[in-house]
């Protein structure tokens, strides 16, 4: 789940000053989990909206951090930029949440929610939006996930 944000108040001096340390850490060939979780970053920084991301960059590049960091977050967050670069039903989860290790993690079913919705499988999708909604605890993530499910009815 990716909160709505208005990228025009991201503070382009900061972020190119990010794109140009991570530039110089990837160079180096001597980098870890962190380079290329800020390459991630740089990627979705580069782009004005969520369309325009080059989601396909953004899977190579969480490919190569689930061989060196491997988690459930990693392999979450690479499924979800392959729906977004191949369709939503490329994408679904369910195999990871069968595992256990996201199901007490709001941003798992969130994002489940939405790869529901995007098929039309909107009783599916409001059931993991509840879910999510049960489990996330900041007021934010609350919010939106709130007006998911109200977007639903």
């Amino acid at each position: 789940m990716r909160l709505e944000q208005d990228r025009s108040l991201w503070n382009r001096n900061q972020i190119a000053e990010g794109i140009s340390l991570t530039e110089s850490a990837l160079r180096s060939r001597r980098f870890d989990a962190y380079t290329l979780q800020a390459a991630i970053a740089v990627v979705h920084n580069g782009s004005s909206s969520t369309a325009s991301t080059d989601w396909r960059e953004i899977t190579l590049l969480y490919d190569r951090l689930l061989r060196i960091h491997p988690s459930p977050v990693v392999e979450l967050n690479r499924a979800v930029a392959i729906a977004m670069c191949q369709g939503p039903e490329q994408g679904l989860i369910d195999d990871l949440l069968a595992r256990g290790h996201l199901s007490r993690y709001h941003l798992a079913h969130s994002a489940r929610a939405d790869l529901c919705r995007r098929l039309g499988r909107i009783p599916e999708a409001r059931a993991s939006y509840e879910k999510a909604l049960a489990l996330a605890q900041q007021e934010p993530g609350r919010r939106f996930l709130a007006r998911r499910l109200e977007e639903l009815k």
